[in-house]
């Protein structure tokens, strides 16, 4: 079994309809660890050392986080800029994350026609999520596509559950191995590649 981190980054996941639902979700899939990034470090004084021995020691990282201003929240991008060091992560002597596997989890709040070329915000998920890709390839790791749930603030239950039956359907391939990163780097989300109401039987 391969080891799954998911680093969760929600400065306000009381108020969460989707990302406290996958969180549940999360916890519940074996050899997954699961690290509130807010709750951990509410000043933002990341360990740099622990994060980096966590990082060792799992075989995929799933950065789970609402899109926020077609990014992350804060204190994910400080825990990026401070942890990945150069010589560690990436450069000459950096060798540390090779190999291992990168994706975002992410929730937004406007709808998948939203984010079109044509759309209200002019560009697809895929390409705000650009500098996170860049990222795993700079740090030698595979990026997959990202697991999305579009328009949040509408959702309905039932489609917050099947997003959740959906996510740990991704979950469980990562730590069971399963994924080809080469079919799944030819889908848009990884979403695409489990039917709704989770894995098929038989």
């Amino acid at each position: 079994m391969a080891k799954v981190l998911i680093l969760l980054a929600h400065p306000m996941l009381e108020k969460s309809r989707v990302q406290k639902v996958l969180m549940d979700a999360a916890r519940a899939v074996p050899e997954i660890t699961f690290h509130d990034l807010y709750e951990e470090y509410p000043d933002f004084d990341v360990d740099i050392p622990r994060e980096q021995e966590l990082l060792r020691v799992h075989d995929s990282v799933v950065l789970q986080h609402p899109l926020y201003w077609y990014s992350c929240p804060a204190l994910m991008k400080q825990w990026i800029d401070l942890v990945l060091e150069h010589g560690w992560a990436y450069g000459r002597h950096g060798r540390a994350l090779v190999g291992k596997n990168m994706m975002n989890a992410i929730s937004a709040g406007g709808n998948m026609q939203a984010y079109e070329p044509e759309g209200l915000n002019r560009h697809t998920i895929r390409e705000f999520l650009t500098p996170f890709e860049q990222t795993a390839v700079l740090c030698n790791m595979t990026y997959l596509p990202p697991f999305v749930v579009h328009g949040t603030h509408r959702a309905a239950e039932d489609d917050i559950r099947t997003a959740a039956r959906q996510y740990t359907a991704i979950l469980r391939a990562l730590s069971e191995g399963s994924i080809d990163a080469t079919r799944a780097g030819t889908a848009r989300y990884m979403n695409d590649l489990v039917p709704p109401g989770g894995p098929e039987k038989g």
